[in-house]
């Protein structure tokens, strides 16, 4: 013999998955948070020459004359500001803001960051044709000869 729920049952026990999915979804939270986000398959060339240069230490500095914001590595490469905050929106690359920009605040890798430099690049597109190969010497005209 087969009972069938009340109303009220249907309802307490709806309450209860609700509350629980509740409490599932605040403790998996931080650890979706801590994850790494999916790195974009294509990186321009530009931001992975940033990125190595970056990963060999940097500083951005605040040039006290000018105002101008730039970050500078031990290879004196310079990274535009406008570049650093697009990595930064990316979550390639962070900064210490603990110091002062003038003093120049430290800027690192992120773990998305070091993903995106290890993975494999593309040497070119898909369907790409190698290019034609010039002739060693021009050829010589009718004219010369």
């Amino acid at each position: 013999m087969s009972r069938s729920a009340s109303p009220y049952q249907l309802a307490q026990a709806a309450a209860e998955r609700d509350a629980k999915q509740t409490v599932a979804a605040a403790v998996l939270e931080p650890i979706e948070a801590a994850a790494p986000r999916q790195v974009s398959p294509q990186l321009a060339t530009r931001d992975v020459a940033a990125l190595l240069a970056i990963a060999q230490g940097a500083k951005l500095h605040e040039h006290l004359v000018t105002h101008r914001l730039a970050v500078v590595t031990p290879t004196r490469t310079r990274i535009s500001y406008a570049q650093l905050q697009r990595l930064e929106a990316m979550g390639l690359v962070a900064r210490d803001r603990a110091h002062p920009v003038q003093a120049g605040q430290p800027v690192a890798l992120t773990d998305i960051g070091r993903a995106a430099l290890t993975t494999p690049r593309p040497s070119g597109p898909p369907d790409a044709t190698p290019a034609p190969v010039p002739p060693a010497f021009p050829a010589v005209s009718r004219s010369r000869r």
